[in-house]
């Protein structure tokens, strides 16, 4: 049985956002995107592949689409396959978020 603690996973970069892999297959990933005050990822989308994002720690500005929300500590969304999509953390709080992606884009 594989597991993992998810607090191991939660490291920050002064440089950019941190993307660390908890779980990793051909068929998904699993990982926990760690920003600091400031920091982002760009808007982008995945023709063939569904993003699911749960706030472990604080709060971000997610874009889906043409809709932006705050979403906070316990809140989940996802990003449906084609749909352009990204976080920004506007807050002065560190920002964990859990990310599952299937299936995993080549």
């Amino acid at each position: 049985m594989e597991t993992r603690t998810v607090s191991d996973a939660v490291a920050f970069s002064e440089e950019k956002m941190q993307k660390n892999a908890l779980f990793d297959s051909p068929h998904f990933f699993y990982d926990a995107y760690c920003l600091l005050p400031g920091q982002s990822q760009k808007v982008h989308a995945h023709e063939g592949s569904d993003k699911v994002y749960y706030v472990l720690r604080g709060a971000g500005r997610f874009t889906v689409g043409e809709e932006e929300r705050d979403l906070g500590e316990g809140n989940a969304l996802i990003a449906r396959a084609g749909d352009p999509h990204g976080v920004s953390n506007e807050t002065q709080d560190d920002l964990v978020i859990l990310v599952t992606m299937a299936p995993r884009p080549s």
